[in-house]
């Protein structure tokens, strides 16, 4: 190929991945529109939203940080962060699973850590109809035993986030052994030994169907075992800027949630007339924290895009002040709206619920206090 052919030909793939994003955004309104018309029946049944997602792959929207190398949009992280804190106005608990599937995505993008025909038949898959795929960081909890075809995966994987409906988990692992390894192994949903308990019980983000997935015996090919490092060694750059990307993605899927609350909150304040005295200074106090949530989010989000080292390390800090402003403001918005705010038959003690259960899915506070101390003191 000549150097001209080859310039068109990338040139060709750049105006391509424009137009599937242009494409995805100018229909995302009616994709928030149609998860919130569901979201409520979703979790008040406690129901995985196959249709939710199936409106999202329609719409493009699981792929889109898919690496331009692959063909894919290779959407950068402010713009996935835009686009989740969009979609979980609609329903958190569909933008949560695509935040599992897109963060996937992005970090095969950077890293082609999975195997070349791996990911080839995951993007197959894609393309036929809604791949949702999982990581699901748990060394301490599967063990991995090598034998002769490979490796066998037994352990019990906690609350995953679509468990019934993924095409494929990447679980973190810890080989067995006098020198234990960790790595990604990657598994299909339908694997023999794969099963599913269910776990009816889910506070919040109930359409999630965050099932235990219990692996018996699992076999993993000795090609679809990644990364294998030794354990408790320090993460590499690769892992920090991975951490970073999950830290934000649950973040906008919290600042979603707060916003989708603030805009129920507004409409039924007004519904008695002009919005005054303490619900009006209530509401600017609300949407004032907002605000800064929102722009802590997207500017933490573009130093990343833009290869900001010092951001890495402030990810899990700004996820967490995210984390803290939404449970705050959507209490707040509850006790706004008065007995209304805690009655089933309006979405605001769903937000509520569901703002505190996203929480789960993320490092837990000391953890994340107790490395900035470490960088502060030590």
């Amino acid at each position: 190929m000549t150097p001209t052919a080859a310039a068109t030909n990338a040139a060709n793939a750049a105006n391509t991945a424009a137009a599937a994003v242009h494409t995805a955004l100018v229909g995302l309104p009616r994709v928030v529109d149609l998860l919130a018309a569901r979201a409520e029946e979703h979790d008040r049944e406690g129901t995985f939203p196959y249709q939710g997602i199936e409106v999202a792959h329609e719409a493009g929207l699981l792929t889109l940080t898919v690496g331009p190398r692959h063909g894919g949009a290779g959407l950068g992280l402010l713009d996935t962060v835009q686009l989740l804190s969009r979609l979980a106005r609609g329903d958190a608990s569909v933008a949560l699973l695509t935040a599992q599937t897109l963060l996937l995505h992005a970090e095969q993008a950077r890293t082609a850590a999975w195997p070349a025909g791996l990911y080839r038949r995951l993007l197959t898959e894609s393309r036929r109809g809604p791949a949702l795929v999982a990581t699901v960081r748990a060394a301490a909890a599967v063990t991995a035993e090598r034998d002769a075809e490979g490796w066998l995966l037994t352990g019990r994987l906690t609350g995953v986030p679509g468990a019934e409906a993924l095409a494929w988990l990447a679980v973190l692992a810890r080989t067995a052994g006098p020198e234990p390894h960790t790595g990604l192994f990657l598994i299909r949903g339908d694997s023999p030994g794969v099963e599913i308990d269910p776990n009816p019980e889910l506070l919040g983000l109930r359409a999630t169907a965050a099932h235990d997935v219990l692996l018996d015996a699992v076999r993993v090919g000795p090609g679809a075992a990644v990364g294998l490092t030794p354990a408790d060694g320090p993460p590499g750059e690769a892992a920090r800027t991975t951490a970073a990307w999950r830290d934000l993605a649950l973040a906008a899927v919290q600042l979603g949630t707060a916003l989708a609350a603030r805009d129920w909150l507004v409409r039924h304040l007004r519904q008695a007339g002009p919005v005054e005295g303490r619900g009006r200074l209530g509401l600017a106090e609300l949407e004032c924290s907002l605000i800064g949530a929102e722009e802590l989010l997207y500017g933490v989000a573009a130093r990343v895009d833009r290869a900001d080292a010092t951001a890495l390390d402030r990810t899990g800090a700004a996820r967490l002040l995210v984390d803290r402003t939404v449970a705050t403001a959507v209490q707040q918005a509850v006790t706004l709206a008065g007995a209304a705010g805690l009655s089933r038959r309006h979405p605001l003690e769903r937000h509520l619920r569901d703002a505190l259960s996203a929480r789960a899915y993320a490092l837990p506070e000391e953890l994340v206090l107790e490395r900035l101390a470490r960088s502060v003191v030590d």
